[in-house]
């Protein structure tokens, strides 16, 4: 049952597919998998063994993943009516709250044929670039212990790499898919803004800077669970064009030669030496390829005071959206929430939030759209892709990026110290990946970001292909 859990939910599927394996033979063997690795590394936080066998025995949906393992983040359209979902909060855990509908991204999940065992670890909101939240302690990261998983979408990205499923569900609203992926050496797409719907209880989050799908181990299993998830619902804000074809024939395709643009290092960013090497090996890789590859990028990147004035505006937005969501939820709860219900910088930030006028707002979503013009100028100019680090440094050890009351916004400073690279690909809305390329010296996984051009996660899939063919990380685990 061991080696079932090492293959990608496509030979998963197919095995069923031909009868040669059960749906309950796989969700047995990931339950197994779950009781044996998660009290090491807290991936998963909410269990549900009983109804996913019953699930595994009954009459399926005919999707290409019928029977397959899967989990979903206890955050953002992770919502199944009747499950719990917390947030990573105290207040909806003691609350006991119960989803009170699903989304369309759980429904198309379901539809596929998967099977949800339970629910991910998450930091308190989905907040911090590290799951380590009050409410049920730190995600681990399995290549070691005691480094952090990422977040927000850590404890998914820590159970695809433990092999406890194939995919699971994930989100990203500054790097929540994309990091995890890079600090436990998995495969993550942030897709194009529109491509998946968030309702139909969300339209927009964080002014259309948070975007859901999953993370997996193989480029071929994300190109085919975007082909079951994407596409617009009735009332979204935003749609986007369906693509020519499948993603999944992208997979193998030739990319052609390509434009490729690279950055190791940006001014104001503390990038740590095998992270910038990572960038320099992928892209001699990429040359050898046969691709055009040079060090430029879009230099609306750079951190200059310009830029420091952008970083205000985009606390602006969050911290507005953070205030409406915690009214929100004192509405669900009906109590008013206080200091003592978050951790101290999750508090400071909602009360910035509540302090904000509607001018501030407006001039940061402003200020926001004239960097997306910059930035997109740079596509414009002839590039196809451009490569970067993932995260400046190596998975940090637990307990670094946490809040600390003795220093307020310490935590949420340091932690913000890790998305210099993710966050302005939230804000333009372009596709992105992390790709699982390399490790440090001491066997810490370290991802290489590859963006495109908004809408072209086509271009994505066929050069991450190609580097899956020429440096093929399926076979690297965790030994936990």
């Amino acid at each position: 049952m061991n080696d079932l859990l090492d293959l990608d939910a496509t030979a998963q599927a197919e095995l069923i597919k031909k009868g040669e394996v059960s749906p309950l033979e796989l969700v047995d063997a990931a339950i197994s998998r779950i009781e044996d690795v998660n009290p090491k590394i807290n991936a998963v936080i909410h269990q549900h063994f009983d109804r996913a066998r019953e699930q595994a025995q009954s009459d399926l949906p005919n999707g290409p993943f019928k029977g397959v393992p899967f989990l979903l983040k206890d955050l953002g359209c992770g919502n199944l009516k009747g499950d719990p979902i917390y947030t990573g909060t105290r207040f909806m855990k003691e609350a006991g709250y119960k989803a009170e509908s699903t989304s369309y991204l759980v429904e198309k999940f379901l539809a596929a044929g998967l099977i949800v065992l339970g629910r991910t670890n998450v930091p308190e909101l989905g907040a911090w670039t590290t799951t380590e939240p009050e409410s049920y302690g730190p995600a681990r990261n399995p290549w070691n212990l005691n480094h952090s998983t990422g977040g927000s979408s850590g404890g998914s990205a820590a159970a695809v790499a433990s092999r406890i499923v194939p995919m699971a569900h994930a989100s990203d609203g500054g790097g929540s898919i994309r990091i995890p992926a890079s600090e436990c050496g998995v495969f993550g797409l942030k897709p194009t803004r529109g491509r998946i719907s968030l309702g139909p209880d969300i339209g927009e989050s964080w002014a259309g800077w948070v975007f859901e799908f999953a993370e997996t181990r193989t480029v071929r299993d994300s190109a085919a669970l975007l082909d079951c998830v994407h596409g617009p619902m009735p009332g979204d804000p935003y749609t986007i064009n369906h693509p020519a074809r499948p993603y999944i024939e992208e997979i193998g395709k030739d990319p052609g030669k390509l434009k490729i643009g690279f950055v190791k290092e940006i001014p104001g960013v503390d990038v740590k030496a095998p992270c910038a090497l990572a960038v320099e090996t992928v892209a001699k890789e990429l040359t050898s390829l046969g691709h055009r590859v040079e060090e430029n990028w879009p230099k609306a990147m750079n951190m200059n005071e310009a830029d420091e004035l952008l970083a205000s505006h985009i606390i602006n937005v969050i911290a507005s959206y953070q205030a409406y969501s915690i009214a929100q939820y004192s509405q669900t709860i009906g109590r008013e929430i206080g200091p003592d219900d978050m951790d101290c910088d999750n508090w400071t930030v909602t009360e910035l939030g509540r302090n904000l006028t509607a001018t501030q707002y407006l001039a940061a979503v402003d200020a926001v759209n004239k960097f997306c013009r910059d930035m997109a100028s740079w596509w414009d100019n002839g590039f196809d892709l451009l490569i970067t680090p993932t995260i400046p440094e190596p998975p940090p050890p637990i307990g670094e990026l946490v809040p600390d009351k003795n220093e307020p916004l310490k935590g949420f400073m340091r932690s913000g110290e890790l998305i210099p690279f993710m966050i302005p690909f939230n804000m333009t809305g372009q596709p992105a990946i992390s790709v699982p390329l390399f490790h440090s010296a001491d066997g810490l996984p370290i991802g290489i970001q590859i963006v495109a051009a908004f809408g072209r996660e086509d271009i994505l899939y066929r050069i991450a292909s190609q580097l899956e063919e020429a440096m093929p990380w399926i076979d690297r685990k965790p030994d936990i």
